[in-house]
């Protein structure tokens, strides 16, 4: 997709972060910007923000782990700007802890958020985009952790390696249309993510502060301090555009994690050579 000017794009967990900076840079880009996110007051002072865009920018109140609302949130978008060309799935949550010790509420709230959010918004959005027939770009906000994923974030690695899987299923569903699919793969990014627990609703467990807990007190101090040294939104964004036009499928904003990918695939690789030397000898034994 290399046109941007007139058409629209739907972004959930607009109101902060990686998401309300593609707004900012779509809007940039003379699209016209349907925000949506579950944190109204939030979405209310983003809009504000982005006032001098006048009715290019709209915004709706919404929790991605309902199909109900996101299906409400694509009716008020199809009514407001008509066809939608960019869905960009990026709301997401991370509580943290010992896999075996995360409550299940909490693994509830991030597979209805970073998992069923995506398929909702696919399921929302897919079929008016097929159905249109102009081109178009699914982007799927996964993270590092969709690739590499590290101790204490176990639902927040399990979800996010699911969207680079589901992804991918998109891409080939998807040939021979002109709608292309990416998977952003962000690393350390100012956004408010550390403080995601303001935003549990209450059939999860309600709010909560990280800051309360002291068993996870260190991870919590180095993710706040990652985050706060990470790529600028606007930059990241940048990205994505380039992602678009080039209809590229992972976007990488921290090059420097390679080496831990790396390790990753040379694990895979090294399981495939022990298969091959060690089945064929198996099988003659049996």
């Amino acid at each position: 997709m290399r046109e941007f000017k007139g058409r629209t794009a739907f972004i959930t967990g607009g109101a902060s972060g990686i998401g309300l900076g593609l707004a900012r840079t779509f809007l940039d880009r003379g699209m016209n910007v349907m925000m949506a996110d579950v944190e109204d007051a939030a979405l209310q002072a983003a809009v504000h923000g982005l006032s001098n865009y006048g009715d290019r920018i709209a915004s709706f109140r919404c929790d991605v782990s309902i199909a109900e609302e996101l299906q409400a949130a694509a009716a008020r978008t199809f009514k407001e700007f008509g066809n939608v060309h960019v869905l960009c799935n990026n709301a997401g949550v991370s509580p943290a802890g010992f896999a075996e010790e995360i409550a299940l509420s909490d693994w509830d709230w991030a597979i209805g958020v970073n998992l069923y959010g995506l398929i909702h918004g696919i399921r929302a959005f897919l079929p008016h985009m097929k159905q249109h027939g102009e081109p178009g770009h699914i982007v799927n906000t996964s993270s590092m952790s969709g690739l590499t994923p590290k101790a204490l974030a176990g639902p927040y690695g399990a979800t996010k390696f699911a969207i680079v899987g589901l992804s991918h299923v998109l891409q080939e569903e998807l040939v021979g249309t002109k709608i292309g699919v990416s998977v952003l793969c962000p690393g350390w990014t100012r956004t408010n993510m550390p403080d995601n627990g303001r935003n549990r609703p209450a059939r999860f467990g309600g709010a909560f502060d990280y800051r309360t807990d002291p068993v996870l007190a260190e991870r919590n101090k180095r993710y706040v301090e990652g985050s706060r040294a990470g790529l600028d939104p606007l930059e990241l964004a940048a990205l994505v555009v380039r992602a678009i036009e080039e209809d590229e499928f992972y976007i990488i904003t921290e090059p420097s994690r390679r080496g831990d990918v790396q390790v990753r695939y040379d694990e895979i690789m090294h399981a495939f050579d022990s298969a091959a030397a060690r089945l064929p000898r198996i099988l003659k034994a049996g």
